[in-house]
């Protein structure tokens, strides 16, 4: 799928215009933070947040600047769960996932070299995906995406349990963010 189709279905899974009182966000609109659209420049009131603006912060702050288009040259599939899941938890989170994931399903070292959990996609993390997809196939991807969703469900878990107003998203999360990629 190219990045203009993963960004038409996460703005429709995002919808428009919301300001939850229970989401720290504050105003939203097609998923996009009003923080978010401040750093990126956007300066009118979030209703008026068009969709091309959103689509523009998608592509820089979502997909190019974490590295996911690089994921996408490896793992088109990963690449979307890394950007879908970025988009709710900021993309540091989900490479964490992925660099994690990696590591445990090494096989202690043997199909390749541990990599730094440091968040940030860079030539080390693009090598051990690019290894492990080249060995495990299609079924290790299934694995793969798997492990990540296990990791972003529990992320979730922990929210609520933690903030008991998290409770008012954490059925809307697990089912439209866990199993759609």
């Amino acid at each position: 799928m190219t990045v203009d189709k993963i960004i038409d279905a996460a703005i429709g899974r995002e919808g428009g215009y919301s300001n939850h009182p229970a989401d720290r966000g504050g105003p939203t609109k097609w998923g996009i933070t009003e923080a978010v659209a401040r750093k990126n420049g956007f300066t009118g009131d979030m209703r008026t947040l068009d969709r091309a603006g959103a689509v523009n912060i998608y592509k820089n702050q979502y997909w190019h600047k974490p590295g996911f288009s690089k994921v996408h040259d490896i793992s088109p599939r990963i690449a979307e769960e890394l950007f879908d899941t970025g988009i709710n938890m900021g993309p540091a989170v989900p490479i964490g996932f992925l660099q994690r994931a990696l590591n445990a399903l090494n096989r202690n070292g043997k199909d390749y070299s541990d990599i730094a959990v440091d968040h940030n996609i860079g030539p080390a993390t693009l090598s051990a995906l690019n290894s492990y997809i080249k060995l495990r196939g299609k079924e290790g991807e299934d694995v793969l995406m798997k492990a990540l969703e296990a990791l972003q469900g529990e992320r979730y878990i922990k929210l609520a349990e933690g903030r008991a107003a998290n409770e008012a998203f954490l059925y809307g999360w697990l089912r439209t963010r866990i199993g759609q990629s």
